[in-house]
């Protein structure tokens, strides 16, 4: 008689910590649509199975009625051609990844929702081509450069109330003509840089921090007001700080699924730090989703670079930053409560990083002052948000969130992500009573130099 070999039942879930396999985009297999949809076609199984991820985003709803409504009632009754609705709506957030998925690395089954969405975008885009208005809009650098010496004239164009240019804009470039466009800025966040203060003698870290603060494309052209809070408060703690732009993150190049481009920034913003590093600088980020793409994404896509894996060791989000030096050496003194109180938005990308909600734990150090915390996705998404074919379903799952913000009724409202933060401004403004005022908008560290007095 032989022995029949015992076989082990999946497990459920996973109690160990989660972590991520590196993007295999060198790989031809990598881009092969015929096996990126056997994939996906094995993880819908998996999902439609479990369902936890219900109400994380739109990608989940237009899955399970997909297959609800298909003709078995199960996956296999999915037409693969459908597959993209289920892309289309994903933000790359990375919340069902973080927050919900039971069977993510190292369970067996090694469900990465976003990284696989991610994966058939990449597929797509190489066997259809990229969608060329969302990456002209991608181009952060370039239509930041374009548009600042004439910021007047783009702000005054791209205006929502502007009946004139936004209904040609809907028409011709699939922006829709309600969504909320960013502003540039004729004197860009490194121009103002030159005129930041320097380190205050009677700071508690003077002497003992230094930081390179990565300006962010959104900063650098659309709100350089962030870095310049972030450099007088650093300032004020005695930290030697710098403002640093060599270009965008790449991370509007990874939603589009172009990941080769995302490489090349990368790398070139790796070498830009390196120096920086080696001469005991940590490195700051201004917003959370350029925080991802440093810490978690790029060693992701270029694990062998040891540029980049000190790059991504060194980063820290700017209220992270700002917590640390509060535990290590004190705030300065001479913080003064913020009138009518704060409602902080904790967006996904700074959820994702795995760090904790440090934007509400610095704005609470503020003396007298509430903070509210909303942790629902804004549903904004990049271009996601304003392109006219997903616009409805940005506001749509916006919606919840901003309605929390109106039920906390402060006057301020901020977010980690200033992209969410006028979005769901926007939204909040929609529903107000007639006369009320809707709350003003702001970075968190924005908030923090205003309790300084320095903004």
């Amino acid at each position: 008689m032989t022995d029949t070999p015992i076989t082990t039942a999946p497990r459920e879930g996973s109690l160990e910590a989660p972590f991520r396999h590196p993007i295999a985009w060198r790989d031809p297999d990598f881009y092969d649509l015929e096996k990126v949809e056997t994939e996906m076609e094995r993880v819908f199984e998996i999902c439609h199975g479990c369902r936890r991820c219900f109400n994380l985003c739109d990608s989940f709803p237009r899955l399970f009625d997909l297959i609800d409504e298909g003709k078995t009632g199960e996956v296999d009754g999915v037409a693969k051609a459908d597959y993209g609705q289920v892309t289309e709506a994903c933000t790359l957030c990375d919340m069902c990844f973080m927050t919900k998925c039971p069977y993510v690395p190292p369970h067996e089954w090694a469900v990465d929702f976003p990284h696989l969405l991610l994966r058939h975008r990449a597929a797509r885009r190489k066997a259809e081509g990229g969608e060329v208005i969302r990456e002209q809009l991608g181009q952060t650098d370039r239509n930041g450069r374009l548009a600042a010496p004439v910021a007047g004239l783009v702000n005054w164009a791209t205006a929502r109330r502007n009946g004139l240019t936004r209904p040609a804009m809907e028409a011709v470039l699939g922006i829709d003509r309600d969504a909320l466009l960013p502003q540039y800025h004729a004197k860009k966040a490194s121009d103002l840089a030159k005129q930041a203060p320097a380190a205050d003698p009677a700071g508690p870290a003077f002497g003992k921090r230094k930081a390179v603060i990565y300006a962010t494309c959104f900063a650098e052209y659309n709100q350089p007001s962030t870095a310049s809070a972030a450099l007088a408060v650093l300032a004020r703690q005695g930290v030697e700080a710098k403002l640093v732009y060599p270009r965008c993150c790449g991370m509007p190049q990874l939603e589009a699924g172009d990941l080769a481009a995302v490489a090349r920034d990368a790398e070139a913003i790796a070498a830009t730090f390196a120096p920086f590093i080696a001469d005991g600088y940590e490195v700051v980020t201004l917003t959370a989703s350029c925080g991802l793409m440093m810490k978690f994404e790029w060693p992701l896509i270029l694990p062998e670079s040891e540029a980049v894996r000190a790059l991504s060791g060194a980063a820290k989000d700017i209220c992270e930053y700002v917590v640390a030096l509060s535990k290590a050496h004190s705030l300065a003194e001479g913080l003064t409560p913020i009138p009518g109180n704060v409602t902080l938005h904790h967006a996904c990308h700074a959820r994702a990083q795995n760090m904790g909600a440090k934007s509400a734990e610095m704005l609470r150090l503020i003396p007298g002052t509430k903070v509210d915390l909303v942790e629902r996705c804004s549903g904004h998404g990049g271009t996601f948000g304003v392109m006219k074919e997903t616009h409805d379903v940005a506001v749509k799952v916006g919606k919840p969130a901003a309605r929390q913000v109106a039920q906390k009724g402060n006057d301020t409202l901020c977010s980690d992500c200033p992209l969410a933060c006028r979005h769901l401004g926007e939204l909040v403004s929609a529903d107000l009573k007639q006369g009320a005022a809707p709350p003003a908008q702001a970075h968190p560290i924005e908030i923090l130099a205003r309790a300084y007095g320095l903004a």
